[in-house]
């Protein structure tokens, strides 16, 4: 699930000290560095769903389906019933997200039914289920404090075996981004824009 990273409709809570210019190159190299790792994990079918225009940042290889309108957890309902089964799921808000993390996520559906990465703010990055079920989100309020635990109280009601992944922070503000900054686009652009520290030795 990606937003086109398009001034003043990405990543508004950096600003301020962000312009909308600048939080959506941060956003741009986040989603980059999180399609960079989806496409060098072992998954054989990858897809995108999308609201606005795919750019540049779209590497090859991806399914792009275009996010339908209305809530979020109607537009997760629908674009999981594009996957199929044996399917993980992130967002663009986790830069920090490794092929061997995705990888990981995805044989947890070898011995669970599902699979849910708490964010620290307490919502989740990633939810993984062996088949798309539509039950999943319904309903369910998302960006709150409550989403992750709610979510995961709904895929157990589902009768869902749940593996819990490593809890990730998500970049929502501009303290977010020293736990993110792993994700090498990410961390350059912060850099540039004096948001992260010069690394030593750097000129």
């Amino acid at each position: 699930m990606a937003k086109a990273p398009v001034a003043g409709r990405v990543k508004t809570r950096l600003c301020p000290p962000c312009t909308p210019t600048e939080a959506a190159e941060i956003a741009e190299a986040a989603l980059a560095d999180t399609l960079d790792a989806v496409s060098r994990c072992r998954a054989d079918r990858r897809v995108i769903a999308l609201e606005g225009a795919p750019g540049r940042w779209l590497p090859p290889g991806f399914v792009v389906v275009p996010q339908c309108a209305g809530p979020f957890d109607l537009r997760l309902t629908a674009a999981w019933a594009t996957t199929g089964g044996g399917t993980v799921q992130i967002g663009m808000d986790t830069p920090q997200v490794t092929p061997a993390l995705l990888d990981g996520a995805l044989a947890t559906l070898d011995d669970h039914t599902a699979a849910l990465g708490p964010a620290a703010d307490g919502g989740w990055w990633a939810i993984g289920l062996r088949r798309a079920d539509a039950r999943a989100f319904a309903g369910i309020p998302m960006s709150t404090a409550r989403t992750g635990l709610d979510q995961l109280a709904r895929l157990r009601a589902l009768g869902h075996d749940v593996a819990l992944l490593p809890t990730l922070v998500d970049l929502d503000r501009i303290d977010d981004l020293e736990a993110v900054s792993d994700g090498p686009r990410t961390r350059a652009v912060a850099t540039r824009l004096g948001l992260l520290p010069q690394p030593i030795g750097a000129r």
